[in-house]
């Protein structure tokens, strides 16, 4: 047995975890974000980033889209979440589409948009639910765009509820019966229950099927227009239709609040399957809360690790672990 064999041995009969470099260094760099020291965590991110590591790769995309440690930077922000969304890193995937989406590249944003949708995200969920809407890269299908629109505003996104306003001066009542079914058809399966019943012998329903999520084409294998870095706040203007017209206004797409942000996490939990935390979020993400943090999925090893971020404070991260666990669930706040 040659020396080095031997070392790595004695240290793992120790109890010492040996972690590869590129997560040290990336975890050297949420430490030091946390101590507000942006400009190290820039640094530490960088070279783990540049070979290839997705986590870092996500972090640094999301210093140069908030402006820390570097200059703000959306075209690099967006280079950088989509290599880790190449990789599957969820958390990047949706800001990738989001950062896509509002910069003009509609179609090419669809397939996160829906992905993210499928998760339960209520901002793609309001994205897709205008574009069902106003038949904004997508066929017109008032049903679901009211479906859509309906999940967002129950999970508390403000501006979801102004757009079910503006819908409702349009479609008729049918149409809105059929997007509440469909509404509560589609949170059943984010939550992986069973569809529920219909209250009443079920009828046939004129709601048009919703295209199968689409994978992400490769970037590498995309067209590569002119990026400008339009802040993510920025939404498409859309001219308005006079209400003499047969055709409504488009409902205007006011932009979706950014994920909560904060040096706290609560991790609810190690996996050695990476679906057992998907199980487990899809059963507790939609608790108060959870409402609106976006999780993350930090992976040591063999095991992930699920956590949720976006919490300001020690305190605030404990309060919603203490209710968590008064519902029967494990959680502890870790710093982000």
């Amino acid at each position: 047995m040659g020396r080095k064999s031997f070392i790595t041995l004695a240290l793992a009969a120790a109890g010492v975890i040996l972690i590869p470099a590129a997560q040290a260094d990336t975890k050297a760099g949420i430490d030091a974000w946390t101590a507000g020291d942006y400009v190290l965590a820039v640094n530490e991110w960088q070279g783990p980033a540049d070979r290839g590591d997705a986590e870092a790769q996500y972090q640094l995309g999301q210093a140069y889209r908030l402006g820390k440690g570097v200059p703000q930077d959306l075209v690099k922000a967006e280079d950088l979440f989509g290599k880790a969304a190449d990789q599957g890193h969820e958390a990047a995937a949706d800001n990738y589409g989001l950062l896509l989406f509002h910069r003009g590249e509609k179609q090419r944003a669809l397939p996160y948009l829906r992905a993210a949708s499928d998760r339960g995200d209520a901002r793609a969920h309001y994205l897709l639910g205008l574009a069902y809407f106003n038949a904004d890269t997508v066929e017109r299908d008032w049903p679901r765009a009211y479906a859509l629109v309906n999940l967002a505003r129950k999970q508390g996104l403000e501006q979801a509820t102004a757009a079910l306003q503006q819908m409702d001066r349009h479609i008729t009542a049918d149409q809105r019966a059929q997007g509440l079914t469909l509404a509560a058809e589609l949170q059943a399966k984010i939550d992986g229950k069973p569809a529920p019943a219909p209250a009443t012998k079920p009828r046939a329903l004129a709601v048009k099927a919703s295209p199968a999520p689409a994978k992400p084409v490769p970037r590498a294998a995309a067209a590569a227009p002119a990026r400008s870095a339009q802040p993510l706040t920025a939404s498409a203007k859309v001219a308005p239709v006079k209400a003499t017209s047969a055709k409504p206004a488009p409902v205007k797409s006011a932009t979706p609040k950014s994920a909560p942000t904060g040096p706290w996490r609560i991790q609810l939990g190690a996996f050695a399957e990476r679906g057992n935390a998907d199980l487990l979020w899809n059963r507790i993400r939609n608790r108060t809360e959870l409402r609106g943090h976006a999780r993350v999925h930090v992976n040591s090893g063999k095991v992930t690790r699920l956590q949720v971020t976006g919490f300001s404070t020690r305190a605030a991260s404990q309060e919603a672990c203490n209710r968590l666990k008064s519902a029967g669930f494990d959680c502890v706040p870790v710093s982000g």
